[in-house]
């Protein structure tokens, strides 16, 4: 279902998917490191001609963060886009490896018995693709079908949970979700513009993965809802350019004024249609892009204090993860049973178009 959306955009939302649970999560990540260590050891001399760098690096609600290059002990500004996917694939395969293992133990999945594996990313490429690699090292059947999500960015997980959550209903097998994201890889050469600072002191490495299954008799988190809007009249806002020095962010400050203005509609427009009120939603996974951006969802949705603070968690733990970081989010609510059973939970994400996508769920 495709609309008219506010402010020269679209919005679209998916039928409901009764009976489809997610019931395995599982995540790895790379060695950690100290915000305040690697603004000393290396972005102190990196942005020393932006006078402000220090104060976002400090100001961004990151402690620690993980990365597969660590700038404290290499340098790969200065690398080509060819150096930084070969790295990606040597990178990629441990940690989305580690991850789905884990999501299928959770969910007590066989490999075998995958339908679908889906793999989000947008920081590297290769082919054959990881989705194939990994398929073959988890041993997955060969029949198992594969979908690739590149270059969605930060909300890819829900258009990939929507995608897995169709095919388990259709097909009435499991399916797998996988979100990977090194942007560490892609650290860019000194410059004063600030849009870099941000995002080199936000952005961090993880992989993070789901299981859903077709009426299941597990607990879990019933997929009812998927919807989205994008504002194309602020594409512009945020970028992520293919160039010869890797990937490169581009990335306005106008961006949490155009959440803003449409996170409202979308999360109560979702509830509406499927007669849940707000009260009625215990947890909130809300992807942390930055705390501007958390800060204006708890506002515009008019949330308590303490609502956002898995989101808050996890940006503080591990960065912006990208399209891994609201699966990140989802797993600590989980582990806190935030969310009581019949009740619902809310995750959404936001990225590039300017795009919106949310979930609802309900647990199990």
């Amino acid at each position: 279902m495709v609309s008219a959306g506010p402010a020269g955009g679209v919005a679209g939302g998916g039928a409901p998917r009764a009976g489809v649970r997610i019931t395995g999560m599982g995540h790895a990540v790379p060695a950690g490191y100290d915000q305040r260590t690697v603004w000393e050891a290396y972005f102190a001399g990196h942005y020393a001609d932006v006078p402000a760098a220090e104060r976002i690096f400090a100001a961004a609600g990151v402690l620690t963060r993980h990365a597969v290059a660590n700038t404290v002990y290499e340098d790969v500004s200065r690398w080509g886009t060819a150096a930084r996917m070969r790295r990606y694939l040597a990178e990629a395969m441990p940690l989305g490896k580690d991850a789905v293992a884990a999501a299928l133990t959770d969910a007590g999945v066989d490999a075998a018995d995958v339908g679908l594996f889906a793999v989000a990313s947008c920081t590297g490429y290769v082919t054959p693709g990881i989705d194939i690699r990994l398929a073959r090292d988890l041993g997955m059947a060969a029949d198992v079908q594969r979908l690739l999500v590149g270059h969605m960015g930060c909300y890819a997980a829900i258009p990939g949970l929507g995608a897995i959550s169709d095919f388990a209903t259709a097909r009435g097998r499991p399916a797998v979700l996988l979100c990977l994201e090194l942007p560490s890889l892609h650290l860019q050469p000194p410059t004063d513009e600030v849009d870099q600072v941000v995002a080199h002191a936000l952005f961090a490495d993880a992989a993070a993965a789901l299981v859903v299954q077709p009426q299941a008799a597990s607990a879990g988190y019933e997929v009812l809802d998927v919807v989205a809007r994008t504002d194309v009249t602020t594409a512009e806002y945020m970028t992520w350019d293919v160039t010869d020095a890797g990937f490169r962010m581009g990335l306005s400050p106008r961006v949490p004024a155009v959440l803003a203005r449409h996170v409202r509609g979308v999360v109560h427009g979702m509830l509406d249609r499927n007669g849940v009120a707000p009260s009625d939603v215990d947890g909130w996974a809300v992807h942390p892009g930055g705390r501007r951006i958390l800060e204006v969802v708890g506002r515009r949705l008019g949330l308590s204090g303490e609502a956002l603070d898995a989101s808050y968690g996890v940006l503080r733990d591990y960065g912006n993860c990208s399209s891994a970081t609201v699966l990140l989010v989802l797993a600590r609510l989980r582990s806190a049973a935030a969310v009581r059973a019949g009740r619902h939970a809310v995750a959404m994400a936001f990225g590039p178009g300017l795009t919106l996508y949310a979930a609802l769920l309900r647990a199990t």
